[in-house]
Protein backbone atom coordinates (compact mmCIF):
# COMPACT_ATOMS: atom_id res chain seq x y z
CA UNK A 1 0.00 0.00 0.00
CA UNK A 2 1.97 2.57 -0.81
CA UNK A 3 0.12 5.67 -1.34
CA UNK A 4 -0.55 6.07 2.29
CA UNK A 5 -2.20 9.91 1.80
CA UNK A 6 -6.00 8.70 1.84
CA UNK A 7 -5.09 6.36 4.84
CA UNK A 8 -3.43 10.04 6.96
CA UNK A 9 -5.02 12.80 5.14
CA UNK A 10 -8.18 12.33 7.50
CA UNK A 11 -6.61 12.22 10.77
CA UNK A 12 -4.35 15.42 10.12
CA UNK A 13 -7.66 17.35 8.96
CA UNK A 14 -9.22 16.85 12.02
CA UNK A 15 -6.53 17.27 14.15
CA UNK A 16 -6.88 20.00 17.10
CA UNK A 17 -4.37 21.67 19.36
CA UNK A 18 -5.77 21.42 22.94
CA UNK A 19 -7.67 24.65 23.57
CA UNK A 20 -7.11 26.00 19.93
CA UNK A 21 -9.61 25.24 17.57
CA UNK A 22 -9.76 28.60 14.88
CA UNK A 23 -12.38 26.48 12.95
CA UNK A 24 -11.81 23.28 9.90
CA UNK A 25 -10.30 25.35 7.25
CA UNK A 26 -6.73 25.22 9.26
CA UNK A 27 -4.25 22.46 9.65
CA UNK A 28 -2.74 22.57 12.69
CA UNK A 29 1.08 20.96 13.51
CA UNK A 30 0.92 17.36 14.27
CA UNK A 31 3.74 17.76 16.64
CA UNK A 32 3.23 14.19 17.83
CA UNK A 33 4.21 12.28 15.61
CA UNK A 34 3.16 13.26 11.67
CA UNK A 35 4.84 16.49 11.02
CA UNK A 36 7.92 17.60 9.57
CA UNK A 37 9.35 17.83 13.21
CA UNK A 38 9.25 14.17 13.77
CA UNK A 39 12.08 13.68 10.82
CA UNK A 40 15.23 13.55 12.34
CA UNK A 41 13.99 11.28 14.71
CA UNK A 42 12.70 8.98 12.10
CA UNK A 43 16.07 9.34 10.40
CA UNK A 44 17.77 8.01 13.40
CA UNK A 45 15.44 5.59 14.06
CA UNK A 46 15.80 4.11 9.81
CA UNK A 47 19.91 4.00 10.47
CA UNK A 48 19.74 1.94 13.86
CA UNK A 49 20.97 5.28 16.41
CA UNK A 50 19.56 6.69 19.39
CA UNK A 51 16.34 9.35 18.02
CA UNK A 52 17.57 12.99 18.73
CA UNK A 53 14.90 15.60 19.48
CA UNK A 54 10.83 14.93 18.43
CA UNK A 55 9.79 11.44 18.49
CA UNK A 56 9.67 10.09 15.00
CA UNK A 57 6.87 9.70 12.68
CA UNK A 58 4.05 6.89 13.95
CA UNK A 59 5.07 3.39 12.87
CA UNK A 60 2.48 3.16 10.41
CA UNK A 61 4.58 5.30 7.96
CA UNK A 62 8.40 4.48 9.18
CA UNK A 63 7.42 0.27 9.47
CA UNK A 64 7.34 -0.32 5.68
CA UNK A 65 10.62 0.94 5.06
CA UNK A 66 12.06 -2.29 6.76
CA UNK A 67 15.33 -2.60 8.16
CA UNK A 68 19.15 -2.59 7.55
CA UNK A 69 19.33 0.99 6.49
CA UNK A 70 22.94 2.29 6.35
CA UNK A 71 22.43 5.82 3.80
CA UNK A 72 19.40 7.91 3.69
CA UNK A 73 19.36 10.70 1.18
CA UNK A 74 17.08 13.58 1.89
CA UNK A 75 15.68 15.70 -0.64
CA UNK A 76 14.13 18.90 1.21
CA UNK A 77 12.30 20.64 -2.23
CA UNK A 78 11.36 24.00 -0.35
CA UNK A 79 7.75 24.88 -0.90
CA UNK A 80 6.35 21.77 -2.48
CA UNK A 81 2.51 21.39 -0.91
CA UNK A 82 1.49 17.63 -0.92
CA UNK A 83 -1.95 18.19 -3.49
CA UNK A 84 1.18 20.35 -5.80
CA UNK A 85 3.09 17.13 -5.89
CA UNK A 86 0.00 14.94 -6.32
CA UNK A 87 -1.50 16.86 -9.22
CA UNK A 88 1.52 16.21 -10.81
CA UNK A 89 2.51 12.93 -10.15
CA UNK A 90 -1.41 12.56 -11.55
CA UNK A 91 -0.87 14.18 -15.02
CA UNK A 92 1.88 11.60 -15.71
CA UNK A 93 4.65 13.92 -15.59
CA UNK A 94 6.94 12.75 -12.87
CA UNK A 95 7.37 9.25 -13.68
CA UNK A 96 10.32 8.68 -11.01
CA UNK A 97 8.40 9.73 -8.13
CA UNK A 98 5.66 7.59 -9.23
CA UNK A 99 8.35 4.23 -9.51
CA UNK A 100 9.37 5.43 -5.99
CA UNK A 101 6.13 5.78 -4.63
CA UNK A 102 5.40 2.07 -6.52
CA UNK A 103 8.24 0.55 -4.28
CA UNK A 104 8.46 2.66 -1.34
CA UNK A 105 5.69 5.35 0.17
CA UNK A 106 4.03 8.56 -0.19
CA UNK A 107 2.57 9.77 3.42
CA UNK A 108 1.12 13.31 4.39
CA UNK A 109 2.72 15.35 7.20
CA UNK A 110 2.15 19.05 8.40
CA UNK A 111 4.69 21.55 8.64
CA UNK A 112 5.38 23.85 11.95
CA UNK A 113 4.32 26.95 13.39
CA UNK A 114 5.49 29.47 11.11
CA UNK A 115 5.19 27.09 8.64
CA UNK A 116 8.01 29.22 6.38
CA UNK A 117 11.86 28.15 5.69
CA UNK A 118 14.27 29.70 8.30
CA UNK A 119 11.67 28.62 10.90
CA UNK A 120 11.43 24.91 9.35
CA UNK A 121 14.99 23.91 8.05
CA UNK A 122 16.16 24.71 11.77
CA UNK A 123 13.62 22.08 13.31
CA UNK A 124 14.82 19.47 11.03
CA UNK A 125 18.90 20.26 12.21
CA UNK A 126 17.71 20.43 15.71
CA UNK A 127 14.80 18.35 16.13
CA UNK A 128 13.15 20.92 18.45
CA UNK A 129 9.57 23.13 17.50
CA UNK A 130 10.31 26.83 17.19
CA UNK A 131 9.01 27.40 20.35
CA UNK A 132 12.18 25.98 22.01
CA UNK A 133 14.93 27.03 19.38
CA UNK A 134 13.42 30.59 19.22
CA UNK A 135 13.27 31.10 15.42
CA UNK A 136 9.53 32.61 14.93
CA UNK A 137 9.88 33.79 11.44
CA UNK A 138 11.14 35.23 8.35
CA UNK A 139 11.30 38.68 10.30
CA UNK A 140 11.99 38.93 13.82
CA UNK A 141 12.21 41.17 16.59
CA UNK A 142 15.87 40.55 18.40
CA UNK A 143 15.51 42.38 21.39
CA UNK A 144 18.79 41.69 22.76
CA UNK A 145 20.29 43.08 19.39
CA UNK A 146 17.58 46.28 19.30
CA UNK A 147 16.84 44.83 15.60
CA UNK A 148 14.08 43.91 13.97
CA UNK A 149 15.96 40.67 11.92
CA UNK A 150 15.79 39.09 8.40
CA UNK A 151 16.19 35.38 9.68
CA UNK A 152 17.04 34.06 6.29
CA UNK A 153 19.75 36.77 5.59
CA UNK A 154 20.73 38.25 8.75
CA UNK A 155 20.43 41.66 7.66
CA UNK A 156 17.77 44.55 9.55
CA UNK A 157 14.80 43.60 7.71
CA UNK A 158 14.57 46.67 5.63
CA UNK A 159 18.15 46.39 4.55
CA UNK A 160 19.23 44.84 1.11
CA UNK A 161 22.22 44.40 -1.32
CA UNK A 162 25.30 43.31 0.03
CA UNK A 163 27.01 44.45 3.70
CA UNK A 164 25.32 45.90 7.26
CA UNK A 165 24.71 41.93 8.14
CA UNK A 166 24.30 41.45 11.76
CA UNK A 167 27.01 40.52 12.88
CA UNK A 168 27.97 44.26 13.65
CA UNK A 169 25.73 44.34 15.96
CA UNK A 170 27.43 41.03 17.62
CA UNK A 171 25.13 38.45 16.08
CA UNK A 172 26.86 35.16 15.80
CA UNK A 173 24.83 32.57 13.83
CA UNK A 174 26.96 29.86 15.04
CA UNK A 175 25.62 30.36 18.81
CA UNK A 176 22.06 31.71 17.87
CA UNK A 177 20.71 28.37 18.48
CA UNK A 178 22.11 26.95 21.81
CA UNK A 179 21.03 23.38 20.96
CA UNK A 180 22.47 20.05 20.09
CA UNK A 181 22.61 20.10 16.54
CA UNK A 182 21.50 16.73 14.15
CA UNK A 183 24.97 16.49 12.25
CA UNK A 184 26.54 16.73 15.61
CA UNK A 185 24.21 13.24 16.72
CA UNK A 186 24.71 11.67 13.93
CA UNK A 187 28.75 12.13 13.58
CA UNK A 188 28.78 10.83 17.25
CA UNK A 189 27.19 7.49 16.08
CA UNK A 190 28.93 6.77 13.36
CA UNK A 191 27.04 8.19 10.44
CA UNK A 192 29.13 11.21 8.32
CA UNK A 193 26.60 13.59 7.40
CA UNK A 194 26.85 15.72 4.40
CA UNK A 195 24.87 18.95 3.09
CA UNK A 196 24.43 20.05 -0.86
CA UNK A 197 23.25 23.53 -1.17
CA UNK A 198 23.18 25.85 -3.58
CA UNK A 199 26.50 27.91 -4.03
CA UNK A 200 24.96 31.08 -3.38
CA UNK A 201 23.53 29.82 -0.04
CA UNK A 202 25.78 27.06 0.57
CA UNK A 203 27.83 29.00 3.67
CA UNK A 204 25.10 31.91 4.40
CA UNK A 205 23.98 32.92 8.14
CA UNK A 206 21.08 30.42 8.06
CA UNK A 207 23.28 27.88 7.01
CA UNK A 208 25.96 28.14 9.83
CA UNK A 209 22.83 28.05 12.08
CA UNK A 210 23.09 24.53 12.06
CA UNK A 211 25.28 23.07 9.85
CA UNK A 212 27.84 21.62 12.51
CA UNK A 213 29.82 19.30 12.10
CA UNK A 214 28.52 19.21 8.54
CA UNK A 215 30.62 18.46 5.35
CA UNK A 216 29.00 20.75 3.01
CA UNK A 217 29.31 20.85 -0.87
CA UNK A 218 28.26 23.65 -3.05
CA UNK A 219 26.31 23.20 -6.58
CA UNK A 220 25.03 24.94 -9.21
CA UNK A 221 22.45 23.30 -11.10
CA UNK A 222 20.37 20.26 -10.87
CA UNK A 223 22.43 18.01 -13.03
CA UNK A 224 25.54 19.62 -11.18
CA UNK A 225 23.71 18.50 -7.73
CA UNK A 226 23.14 14.85 -9.20
CA UNK A 227 26.16 14.26 -10.55
CA UNK A 228 28.03 15.15 -7.61
CA UNK A 229 25.56 13.46 -5.48
CA UNK A 230 26.53 10.23 -7.05
CA UNK A 231 29.87 10.68 -7.12
CA UNK A 232 30.13 10.95 -3.53
CA UNK A 233 27.95 7.81 -3.18
CA UNK A 234 29.68 5.66 -5.49
CA UNK A 235 32.80 7.11 -4.13
CA UNK A 236 32.21 5.65 -0.50
CA UNK A 237 29.84 2.19 -0.87
CA UNK A 238 30.65 1.01 2.91
CA UNK A 239 30.17 4.43 4.71
CA UNK A 240 27.26 4.83 6.65
CA UNK A 241 25.93 8.39 5.77
CA UNK A 242 23.33 10.87 5.94
CA UNK A 243 23.15 13.37 2.82
CA UNK A 244 20.61 16.56 3.07
CA UNK A 245 20.64 18.07 -0.58
CA UNK A 246 17.66 21.39 -0.56
CA UNK A 247 16.61 22.98 -3.49
CA UNK A 248 14.94 26.40 -3.52
CA UNK A 249 13.99 27.26 -6.86
CA UNK A 250 9.86 25.93 -6.63
CA UNK A 251 9.70 28.61 -3.94
CA UNK A 252 11.06 31.61 -5.40
CA UNK A 253 9.42 30.92 -8.46
CA UNK A 254 6.18 30.71 -6.61
CA UNK A 255 6.89 33.72 -4.49
CA UNK A 256 6.97 35.59 -7.70
CA UNK A 257 4.69 33.89 -10.39
CA UNK A 258 2.33 32.10 -7.89
CA UNK A 259 2.40 28.37 -6.85
CA UNK A 260 -0.16 27.04 -9.60
CA UNK A 261 1.56 28.78 -12.69
CA UNK A 262 3.01 26.76 -14.72
CA UNK A 263 7.06 27.78 -13.62
CA UNK A 264 7.12 26.27 -10.67
CA UNK A 265 5.80 22.72 -12.66
CA UNK A 266 8.12 22.74 -15.07
CA UNK A 267 11.41 23.67 -12.48
CA UNK A 268 10.12 20.45 -10.97
CA UNK A 269 9.84 18.62 -13.71
CA UNK A 270 13.22 19.89 -14.58
CA UNK A 271 14.55 18.66 -11.58
CA UNK A 272 12.95 15.55 -11.49
CA UNK A 273 14.48 14.81 -15.09
CA UNK A 274 17.71 15.97 -13.78
CA UNK A 275 17.11 13.23 -10.49
CA UNK A 276 16.16 10.55 -12.93
CA UNK A 277 18.86 10.73 -15.70
CA UNK A 278 22.40 11.88 -13.39
CA UNK A 279 21.05 10.04 -9.75
CA UNK A 280 18.88 7.24 -10.38
CA UNK A 281 19.95 5.73 -13.95
CA UNK A 282 23.98 6.32 -13.06
CA UNK A 283 23.98 4.44 -9.60
CA UNK A 284 25.60 0.84 -9.22
CA UNK A 285 24.24 -1.76 -7.50
CA UNK A 286 26.72 -0.96 -4.44
CA UNK A 287 25.72 2.44 -4.24
CA UNK A 288 21.86 1.93 -3.92
CA UNK A 289 22.80 -1.12 -1.25
CA UNK A 290 20.79 -0.27 2.02
CA UNK A 291 20.07 3.00 0.69
CA UNK A 292 17.24 4.91 1.39
CA UNK A 293 15.66 8.24 -0.28
CA UNK A 294 13.23 10.82 1.13
CA UNK A 295 11.55 13.27 -0.48
CA UNK A 296 9.89 15.83 1.72
CA UNK A 297 9.49 19.58 1.90
CA UNK A 298 9.83 22.44 4.68
CA UNK A 299 5.89 23.76 3.82
CA UNK A 300 3.44 24.70 0.61
CA UNK A 301 2.18 27.79 -0.77
CA UNK A 302 -0.77 29.52 -1.05
CA UNK A 303 -1.67 31.95 -3.99
CA UNK A 304 -2.73 35.12 -3.40
CA UNK A 305 -3.82 38.06 -4.91
CA UNK A 306 -2.01 41.67 -4.54
CA UNK A 307 -4.37 44.08 -3.01
CA UNK A 308 -3.86 47.61 -1.79
CA UNK A 309 -6.47 46.67 1.24
CA UNK A 310 -3.56 44.33 2.47
CA UNK A 311 -0.93 47.01 2.45
CA UNK A 312 -0.94 48.51 6.31
CA UNK A 313 0.99 51.67 4.47
CA UNK A 314 -3.17 51.87 4.03
CA UNK A 315 -4.16 52.15 7.55
CA UNK A 316 -2.54 54.35 9.48
CA UNK A 317 -5.27 53.75 12.47
CA UNK A 318 -3.90 50.29 12.72
CA UNK A 319 0.12 51.48 12.51
CA UNK A 320 -0.49 54.00 14.91
CA UNK A 321 -2.13 51.87 17.82
CA UNK A 322 1.82 49.71 17.08
CA UNK A 323 5.13 50.01 18.60
CA UNK A 324 7.09 48.80 15.28
CA UNK A 325 5.54 47.43 11.79
CA UNK A 326 4.55 43.56 12.20
CA UNK A 327 7.15 41.11 12.59
CA UNK A 328 6.79 36.98 11.48
CA UNK A 329 5.74 36.47 8.34
CA UNK A 330 2.48 38.37 6.20
CA UNK A 331 0.17 35.17 6.42
CA UNK A 332 1.09 34.56 10.34
CA UNK A 333 1.98 38.42 11.47
CA UNK A 334 2.84 39.26 15.30
CA UNK A 335 1.44 42.64 16.56
CA UNK A 336 4.23 44.52 19.35
CA UNK A 337 0.99 46.57 21.03
CA UNK A 338 1.39 49.79 22.39
CA UNK A 339 -0.47 50.06 25.86
CA UNK A 340 -4.04 50.11 26.02
CA UNK A 341 -4.20 49.59 22.14
CA UNK A 342 -5.21 45.45 22.15
CA UNK A 343 -8.64 46.15 22.07
CA UNK A 344 -8.67 48.59 19.74
CA UNK A 345 -6.31 46.89 17.65
CA UNK A 346 -8.29 43.50 17.36
CA UNK A 347 -11.88 45.65 16.66
CA UNK A 348 -9.73 47.27 14.04
CA UNK A 349 -9.15 44.01 12.50
CA UNK A 350 -12.38 42.56 12.19
CA UNK A 351 -14.12 45.54 11.23
CA UNK A 352 -11.55 46.31 8.26
CA UNK A 353 -11.22 42.56 6.99
CA UNK A 354 -14.49 41.13 8.31
CA UNK A 355 -13.17 36.91 9.66
CA UNK A 356 -10.20 37.30 7.76
CA UNK A 357 -7.94 36.88 10.19
CA UNK A 358 -7.85 34.94 13.41
CA UNK A 359 -6.36 36.87 16.10
CA UNK A 360 -4.99 35.38 19.34
CA UNK A 361 -3.29 36.49 22.18
CA UNK A 362 0.88 35.32 22.10
CA UNK A 363 1.13 33.75 25.27
CA UNK A 364 -2.20 31.78 24.97
CA UNK A 365 -0.78 30.74 21.29
CA UNK A 366 2.51 29.93 23.04
CA UNK A 367 1.21 27.99 25.76
CA UNK A 368 -1.45 26.03 23.84
CA UNK A 369 1.19 24.50 21.61
CA UNK A 370 0.73 25.91 18.19
CA UNK A 371 4.49 26.99 18.03
CA UNK A 372 5.43 23.22 19.25
CA UNK A 373 5.97 21.07 22.83
CA UNK A 374 9.14 21.94 25.08
CA UNK A 375 10.36 24.49 27.40
CA UNK A 376 10.02 27.69 25.11
CA UNK A 377 12.91 29.74 24.06
CA UNK A 378 13.57 32.67 26.58
CA UNK A 379 12.99 35.45 23.91
CA UNK A 380 10.10 34.03 22.56
CA UNK A 381 7.81 36.13 24.55
CA UNK A 382 9.48 39.42 23.37
CA UNK A 383 9.79 37.51 18.85
CA UNK A 384 6.16 37.19 19.25
CA UNK A 385 4.58 40.27 20.22
CA UNK A 386 1.43 40.74 21.69
CA UNK A 387 -1.15 39.35 19.28
CA UNK A 388 -0.54 36.65 16.84
CA UNK A 389 -3.15 37.42 13.66
CA UNK A 390 -3.39 34.08 11.47
CA UNK A 391 -4.56 34.99 7.75
CA UNK A 392 -7.79 32.79 6.73
CA UNK A 393 -8.61 31.90 2.84
CA UNK A 394 -6.22 34.33 0.62
CA UNK A 395 -5.55 37.04 3.23
CA UNK A 396 -2.50 38.60 3.94
CA UNK A 397 -0.47 41.21 5.80
CA UNK A 398 1.81 43.86 4.04
CA UNK A 399 3.89 46.01 5.94
CA UNK A 400 7.34 48.04 4.93
CA UNK A 401 8.66 50.66 2.46
CA UNK A 402 9.01 48.91 -0.35
CA UNK A 403 6.45 47.75 -3.12
CA UNK A 404 4.69 44.04 -2.76
CA UNK A 405 5.64 42.02 -4.87
CA UNK A 406 4.57 38.27 -3.95
CA UNK A 407 1.90 36.42 -5.56
CA UNK A 408 2.57 33.40 -3.55
CA UNK A 409 3.26 33.11 0.37
CA UNK A 410 3.12 30.97 2.93
CA UNK A 411 3.61 30.91 6.75
CA UNK A 412 -0.05 30.44 7.97
CA UNK A 413 -1.90 27.47 8.69
CA UNK A 414 -3.80 26.59 5.22
CA UNK A 415 -3.92 23.11 3.77
CA UNK A 416 -2.22 24.77 1.04
CA UNK A 417 0.80 25.89 3.08
CA UNK A 418 0.77 23.02 6.18
CA UNK A 419 0.71 19.67 4.25
CA UNK A 420 3.75 18.44 2.76
CA UNK A 421 4.81 15.58 1.26
CA UNK A 422 6.91 12.07 2.98
CA UNK A 423 8.24 9.94 0.09
CA UNK A 424 10.23 7.48 1.13
CA UNK A 425 11.69 4.39 -1.03
CA UNK A 426 14.69 2.32 -0.77
CA UNK A 427 17.19 2.63 -3.72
Amino acid sequence: MPDLTADFLPALKSHRLTDLDLGGEFIYPNYAGQSILNIPASICRLLGIPDFGAPPVIPEILSPLGEGIRRVVFVLMDALALHRLQRWLADGSLPVWQRLIDQGLLAPLTSITPSTTCAALTSLWTGRAPAEHGIAGYEMWLKEYGIVANMIEHKPFSFHGEGSGLEQAGFDPKTFVPLPKFGSHLLAHGIQPYAFQHYSIAHSGLSQIFFEDVSVHSFNTPSDLWISLAQLLESQPSERLYTWAYWGAVDGLSHFHGPDDRRPAAEFAHFSAAFEENFINQLSAAARKDTLLILAADHGQITTNKDPHYDLNNHPGLTRRLHLNPTGENRLAYLHVRPGQTEAVKEYLQRTWPNQFAVLDSAFALAAGLFGPGQPHPGMVDRLGDLVVISRGAAYLWWGARKNPLIGRHGGLSPEEMLVPFLAARL
